[in-house]
């Protein structure tokens, strides 16, 4: 609701800057001048960005207010306007980055006697800091032509807004060039001896403790930053500086030189544990857990380089890397780091390299058989390593844990220990005996069970048989190839007579299950779809006598008539009545009209049936025209479904002539003109 109605206040900022006489002050006296700076409000940054308005605010935080001022209202305008200098607003950042008397008032800042007002000093380290990340090259330039800077900035290190002003010049400057010219800068300007010296007994705690602090920090962050970085850096001078002899040597004699006191003592000695920290990672989070201590990418390319040493079969470097117990150390890292399989798997390789060592026979010189392989069995107690993970790791399952993850790895190792034990009398000796019995015992049970259980059988399509409970008929299924041939042969037959009564199957053909499936398709093929043509079936006379049963009626005396002369036909009617199965029974009464010789004629209603009505009986649907004389005559449809009684017939024919109903008279029928 409020949106909708746009009932949005208006600010007094707006109110005040319409006044042609308003005052810097009295628009730093709102509360919401620095949220009206940060929204971007135009006509405030107008103003602000004036050249007076802009001296006023850097003389703000870089004087000291008068002090008969209230305390609660002393510092309320240099606060202000810190946050109006630092409100990160482009218009402001570009006035005081590039008006070089601007920064000539923040830099006398700096001139001043020590002490300096730590709320001052913090109000100027967050502006030049601000400068630092937003107008890094116009400042860098700026403060290179000053030769007293650095000088001046460890005048004030007592305060630690100076200290803060140095890290930001060591961390904050991008890109990375151009950070690389900042400390080669301060490493030309003695920075790290101007520190270390500060660290005296003749200094003040301040200034020893600041001084310390930041030889640390800058310790730290060109650390990180040197780990940080992908890309190959030039290193950090002022790290190498810190970490070079003459460095360390310089800090001792100024610790314990004249008259010794704890605070030198102390800042010294944190600069130096400093020195010696090393970057340990911090715990991770795992899919099986939180990992304490990682590996570390270091250690597992030292450990692969492990690997390719030993690989190359030198007997001296076998024998090196024996006498400085390399391998009883990547041992204690397999069992460490059960879940590293890149370590395990370089690991592996390290023991076979060793066990796979070339027999004396095979060296150029004699004696250094078991040079590798017996350290590794009684120095490194690689079998008890082994018995001993083992168990532990069956302790855990049978615990309901989770298997460990360097078990494949160390099943591995275990046969190839088996295998160098093999070799003779000689390897033999060398196992511990207070583990040969479990060894034995090891390899004999669980060694060979595992070996089993990760053996992978081939599968085989040869002598497969059916289960016992599978009621599926056994029987060789013809080719795919064969059966689309018959089909094809199928269909390009034609069908006979008595066809759907060979088709299908007998109840006979299932009562057996050992019968051959292909039997009912070999029927198939079997069957003679081909009909010859002298054949004379029954089928086909009938077809041809009802052929000419058909046109019999063209082939008479009358097929010389004119077809085109007009000729009087009268129509009937269809009586239809359906029997007890639905078939339909049809009465026909015809008239016909004289014919042109007017010779041929018959009495109406006779009910006797000439030679020749008696064969145009026909199973015709439909209206059947006939050319005979009109006296109709019930003819009935002798197809077979279709005739019915004789009786019927007849006395329908004399029904309708007696009652005079039913039937159509045409013969005063005129035609219609035109």
């Amino acid at each position: 609701m409020f949106w909708k109605f746009d009932l949005h206040t208006t600010s007094h900022i707006d109110q005040l800057l319409d006044r042609e006489d308003v005052t810097l002050k009295e628009l730093m006296e709102e509360d919401d001048v620095l949220q009206e700076c940060k929204a971007q409000n135009r006509r405030l940054l107008l103003f602000l960005s004036q050249d007076h308005c802009m001296q006023e605010l850097v003389s703000l935080i870089t004087t000291e207010p008068p002090a008969d001022l209230e305390e609660r209202s002393r510092f309320k305008f240099p606060n202000v306007a810190c946050e109006l200098l630092t409100s990160d607003v482009s218009l402001i950042n570009d006035k005081l980055g590039g008006d070089e008397s601007l920064l000539e008032m923040l830099y006398h800042f700096l001139e001043q006697d020590p002490p300096l007002n730590p709320l001052l000093a913090s109000f100027f380290s967050k502006t030049i800091g601000n400068l630092i990340a937003r107008k890094t090259e116009q400042l860098i330039t700026f403060l290179k032509k000053k030769e007293g800077f650095i000088g001046l900035v460890l005048k004030h290190i007592d305060a630690s807004a100076m200290m803060d002003l140095l890290l930001r010049l060591i961390s904050c400057v991008e890109p990375a060039s151009l950070r690389q010219e900042v400390l080669q800068w301060l490493n030309e300007e003695k920075l790290v001896q101007r520190l270390t010296e500060l660290i005296h007994s003749g200094k003040d705690e301040e200034r020893q403790s600041n001084a310390s602090q930041t030889l640390c920090d800058i310790i730290r962050l060109s650390r990180d930053q040197a780990n940080q970085m992908q890309e190959n850096v030039e290193s950090d001078p002022l790290l190498a500086v810190i970490e070079m002899q003459e460095t360390v040597a310089g800090l001792l004699k100024n610790m314990f030189e004249g008259e010794r006191s704890e605070t030198s003592i102390v800042n010294g000695t944190q600069v130096l544990l400093t020195l010696l920290e090393t970057r340990r990672s911090g715990a991770i989070l795992t899919t099986v857990g939180v990992l304490e201590q990682p590996l570390g990418n270091a250690r597992l390319h030292v450990v692969r380089l492990v690997a390719a040493l030993l690989q190359t079969t030198s007997p001296t470097i076998c024998q090196e890397l024996c006498n400085l117990t390399t391998m009883d150390l990547l041992l204690d890292l397999f069992f460490k780091y059960s879940w590293n399989n890149f370590l395990h798997f370089q690991v592996e390789l390290c023991v076979s390299a060793v066990l796979n060592h070339p027999s004396s026979e095979e060296l150029s010189g004699p004696g250094l058989q078991n040079h590798d392989t017996k350290p590794l069995f009684q120095k490194c107690r690689l079998v008890q390593r082994i018995l001993d993970a083992w168990e532990e790791n069956d302790k855990i399952q049978a615990n309901g844990g989770t298997r460990r993850g360097n078990m494949g790895h160390l099943t591995r190792i275990a046969n190839m220990v088996v295998q160098n034990l093999e070799k003779g009398p000689v390897q033999t000796q060398i196992l511990p005996e207070d583990c040969r019995g479990r060894w034995e015992s090891f390899v004999d049970e669980t060694l060979r069970e595992t070996n089993r259980r990760n053996t992978v059988e081939l599968v085989s399509t040869h002598n497969m048989h059916s289960s016992s409970e599978d009621d599926d008929m056994e029987g060789p299924f013809p080719n795919d190839l064969s059966l689309q041939q018959t089909f094809a042969d199928y269909q390009i037959q034609q069908m006979t007579a008595n066809f759907v009564d060979q088709f299908g199957f007998n109840d006979e053909e299932f009562s057996e299950h050992d019968e051959n499936i292909n039997a009912t398709f070999d029927r198939i093929a079997e069957i003679n779809f081909n009909l010859d043509a002298d054949d004379n079936s029954a089928n086909a006379a009938a077809f041809e006598a009802c052929c000419k049963e058909r046109i019999r009626q063209f082939d008479d005396a009358e097929e010389e008539e004119d077809i085109w002369e007009e000729k009087e036909i009268n129509y009937a009617t269809q009586a239809k009545s359906r029997t007890r199965f639905g078939v339909s029974q049809t009465l026909e009464g015809s008239s016909r009209s004289s014919m042109e010789n007017g010779d041929r004629q018959q009495d109406h209603g006779s009910g006797s049936d000439d030679g020749d009505d008696s064969e145009h009986k026909s199973a015709n649907p439909g209206w059947t025209a006939d050319f005979r004389d009109s006296g109709g005559t019930g003819v009935s449809q002798s197809a077979s479904g279709w005739e019915g009684p004789a009786d019927t017939v007849e006395e329908a024919a004399k029904n309708g002539d007696a009652q005079g109903t039913g039937w159509a008279n045409f013969t005063e029928f005129q035609p219609f003109d035109g």
